[in-house]
């Protein structure tokens, strides 16, 4: 079996979010981590990898730098890493970016394509259906459990306070929820063979199945109006009670705001 994980680097929000002028996020300027949601696909992969002997090769769209996540998931116990990065694919939004990654997967062999449910970056869960459409296969959202069964795939699929029991035939594209599992960490063994490792590289002018018109900022129908990071209100200066003056500060401010 061979699974292909699309994972994404995304900016580590703890160390500050920095913008372009155009309103794209400054990735070259920022921490980055791989995003939640994708580390629990990979590690739904690697725990199929385990079960079954998969092969696990981990996509990635984005800058240079992202060859760090990829190394990464090399070291969890991933078999390859690909980095699909472009000038002209930058500023992509998500019509542009599944449109690439598609256009990337058509160029390898799989059976099952996992992605993240969303990235922390962006919130909106359309990469990985999206995905599925370029590439005509089923897709099953939301997974909080994965199972093989032959040539199909059974998943729960979350739902409000319950769950659907889901089964498709493989090929098909599955979205994991952060809540699938619990990642496992790297090993110094797999962090040596990881950084040894040779990553693949693609350019535009190897994504032979894609239209220019749908890559990069140019391609991307969703435009940004306005972007900023978090603003302190300066009308509201820090105050520092104790610990009873400050419960009754904040019981006052929630009546006042019609809160509580």
């Amino acid at each position: 079996m061979k699974i292909v994980v699309c994972i994404k680097q995304v900016p580590d929000t703890k160390g500050g979010v920095k913008f372009n002028p155009d309103g794209t996020l400054d990735r070259g300027a920022m921490l980055a981590i791989m995003n939640p949601d994708d580390k629990a696909g990979l590690e739904a992969a690697l725990r199929l990898k385990d079960e079954y002997g998969a092969e696990v090769t981990v996509v990635t769209m984005g800058l240079p730098k992202a060859d760090e996540v990829l190394r990464e998931a090399l070291a969890m116990g991933a078999d390859k890493g690909i980095l699909v990065t472009d000038r002209v694919l930058g500023g992509a939004d998500t019509w542009a970016t599944s449109s690439t990654i598609a256009a990337a997967i058509r160029n390898l062999e799989y059976d099952l394509i996992i992605t993240g449910r969303q990235a922390i970056d962006g919130d909106t869960a359309q990469v990985g259906p999206q995905i599925s459409e370029h590439l005509d296969i089923p897709v099953i959202s939301y997974a909080q459990d994965i199972k093989i069964d032959g040539d199909y795939v059974i998943v729960q699929r979350q739902f409000d306070d319950r769950y659907h029991v889901l089964k498709a035939k493989m090929p098909c594209v599955i979205t994991a929820l952060s809540e699938l599992n619990e990642p496992r960490y790297m090993t110094p063994g797999g962090i040596f063979d990881a950084y040894d490792a040779e990553i693949t590289v693609w350019g535009r002018n190897d994504l032979k199945d894609l239209d220019d018109a749908n890559i990069g900022l140019a391609g991307s129908p969703t435009k940004i109006a306005k972007a900023s990071d978090k603003v302190r209100n300066a009308t509201n200066p820090p105050v520092t009670l104790d610990a009873g003056e400050a419960v009754t500060y904040i019981m006052d401010k929630l009546t006042e705001k019609h809160i509580i």
